[in-house]
């Protein structure tokens, strides 16, 4: 099993390892990305991801990913947002997640981010475990806040506002 950096051709296989995972997190109904999404926005002219798979060698079988981006923290500027840690279900607990989440520690030790952050469910204890042995903060103390796509194309802006990004936005 190697760790490498994803590239365009695995894209097929991650998304269908997302699929699993959302299927796992009692969420399937909430993947609407496709394909072509993650092509733009993944080796499109302004990528906006990256990512990291476990392939078996010999047969070019993606058995596992990290996606991740950079953001920004205010308060401590360069982080890492590891978005999903996947290991197909036959393999978890062999390793194959510590070693895609150190490949993602050493990313942001080599582009200098001040954090890693990433999110775990409440109730998925064998991720809540991995993360506790790894010794990761969990913090109980912050909620995530979520503006669906519904919300977003409903939310009024200030009409001065939305001209100026309009009018500044690349895309």
């Amino acid at each position: 099993m190697q760790i490498r950096r994803g590239r365009e051709a695995d894209l097929p296989q991650v998304l269908a390892l997302i699929k699993e995972l959302a299927e796992y997190e009692r969420a399937s109904q909430e993947v609407t990305n496709t394909l072509a999404d993650m092509q733009r926005d993944g080796f499109g002219p302004d990528p906006i991801f990256k990512f990291f798979v476990a392939e078996e060698e010999t047969a070019g079988t993606i058995l596992g990913i990290a996606l991740y981006y950079t953001a920004y923290s205010t308060w401590k500027g360069r982080m890492l947002y590891l978005e999903d840690l996947v290991v197909t279900e036959q393999l978890r607990g062999t390793g194959l997640g510590k070693r895609l989440f150190d490949a993602v520690v050493a990313e942001a030790r080599h582009t200098g981010a001040y954090r890693m952050r990433w999110q775990v469910l409440e109730w998925n204890e064998p991720a809540i475990g991995f993360y506790r042995k790894v010794g990761a903060e969990l913090d109980p103390e912050w909620f995530n806040g979520t503006l669906s796509h519904e919300q977003l194309q409903a939310y009024s802006c200030d009409a001065t506002i939305e001209a100026l990004v309009r009018a500044s936005s690349p895309y």
